[in-house]
């Protein structure tokens, strides 16, 4: 029988016993949190450095960019400059991907709200005077949501064959000073 088994046993133990039991456990957890510390500084050990290094904001954009090429490899994209050259041409129909309360705050003028979760509900009622082979041009709020690609992907799976997301998100094109309505 173990020290610690008899220690249970026998709450009458000396209480120095108690505490060099207690100590003896503490060092124990101190050095398992220190292993494991050290097996997840090696294992993240690029990351580390990159954090490290002040480089963490742009490894993570790219890590998301190339997940985004691989889930979202059929969804077509296009620059700032390419959706606004579309939207003064006056054929393309731009799909605001943002919740209905953001697209209430401002939006880009005639652009139509249709964000992720409504598209298999309601994108066929919203689009039904669209032909499959108009330009439509998905956008959300950042660079860094992903509503405008999913919203793409689904336009696709329903039959749009001309559509692209616009990446930079309604901030890009606000903060560039392109037109923008509060108006439905």
């Amino acid at each position: 029988m173990g020290c610690k088994d008899r220690d249970l046993q026998n709450p009458r133990e000396p209480a120095s016993m108690r505490i060099h039991l207690f100590r003896h456990d503490l060092a124990w957890a101190g050095f398992i949190l220190a292993i494991a510390t050290a097996m997840g500084l090696l294992y993240h050990w690029p990351l580390v450095r990159v954090s490290f290094q002040g480089g963490l904001k742009g490894y993570l954009e790219e890590a998301r960019t190339r997940q985004w090429e691989v889930r979202f490899q059929g969804v077509k994209t296009v620059s700032l400059e390419q959706a606004y050259a579309r939207y003064q041409e006056g054929e393309t129909i731009f799909v605001d991907a943002r919740e209905p309360d953001e697209y209430a705050d401002l939006h880009i003028p005639k652009a139509i709200n249709l964000p992720p979760e409504q598209v298999d509900s309601q994108g066929e009622r919203l689009l039904a005077a669209v032909a499959k082979d108009r330009q439509i041009v998905v956008y959300c709020g950042l660079a860094s949501c992903d509503a405008a690609l999913k919203v793409a992907e689904k336009l696709q799976s329903l039959g749009y064959t001309q559509v692209a997301a616009f990446l930079g998100g309604f901030r890009a094109w606000d903060e560039a000073g392109y037109p923008a309505d509060t108006g439905k």
